[in-house]
C-alpha cells in the first residue's frame, strides 16, 4: 500500500505558515497544528514564512496562515510571500485556507489582519470557512496567547482540517 494512502484515500497535507518576531504567533502556529493533527489521516507541517516555498503551497491541500498584526495588516514578510505567489496564481484553487493573528492590544487591527490574509486566499480561489459564533474570521490573541487563545487556535486547526477532509472525500 502507498504510504500516502489511508483506506484508499490520499493522505491530506496541511501546511501552517507563520511569521513571528516575538514568538507569540509562533506559539499560535503550533497550537493550530496540534488541532489539525486531531483529525486522522492528516500530515501537518509547520514552517516560518521565510522557510516556505511556493512548492510547499502547491503540495498542501490546506494552508493555514498566521501573522502578527502590523498597522491592521499582515507582516511585510508574509505580504511579500503572498505577492510572490502570483507566480502560481490559479494553482491553489480549491485548497482550504484559514488565518490567525496576534496583536499588541484590543482594537488594534486583528480582524483586518485576518481579513487581509483571507482576501488573498479568496483571490487564489481557495475555500475559507467562517464561524457563526465568536471569532468569525480566525483565531486572534492579544500579546502572548493564553490558554483560551491557544484553544481557539487548536479549534481553528481542527475545523479547517475537518472541512478539508470532508471536501477531499
Amino acid at each position: 500500500m502507498n504510504p500516502k494512502t489511508i483506506v484508499g484515500v490520499d493522505m491530506v497535507k496541511v501546511l501552517v505558515v507563520y511569521d513571528s518576531r516575538t514568538g507569540h504567533t509562533e506559539k499560535m502556529a503550533f497550537a493550530v497544528a496540534e488541532g489539525a493533527k486531531q483529525i486522522s489521516g492528516v500530515e501537518v507541517v509547520v514552517k516560518k514564512v521565510d522557510q516556505t516555498s511556493l512548492e510547499d503551497l502547491l503540495n498542501a491541500n490546506g494552508i493555514i496562515v498566521g501573522s502578527p498584526t502590523y498597522y491592521g495588516q499582515m507582516s511585510a514578510k508574509l505580504k511579500g510571500f503572498i505577492d510572490e505567489s502570483v507566480k502560481i496564481h490559479g494553482k491553489l484553487e480549491g485548497k482550504v485556507g484559514a488565518a490567525f493573528t496576534s496583536s499588541g492590544g484590543t482594537a488594534t487591527g486583528a480582524e483586518t489582519t485576518l481579513l487581509s490574509i483571507l482576501e488573498a486566499m479568496l483571490v487564489h480561489g481557495m475555500i475559507v470557512q467562517g464561524r457563526a459564533h465568536s471569532k468569525h474570521y480566525g483565531a486572534a490573541a492579544v500579546g502572548s496567547p493564553r490558554e483560551k487563545e491557544l484553544e481557539s487556535c487548536k479549534e481553528l486547526g481542527k475545523r479547517a482540517t475537518s472541512l478539508l477532509t470532508k471536501l477531499k472525500a
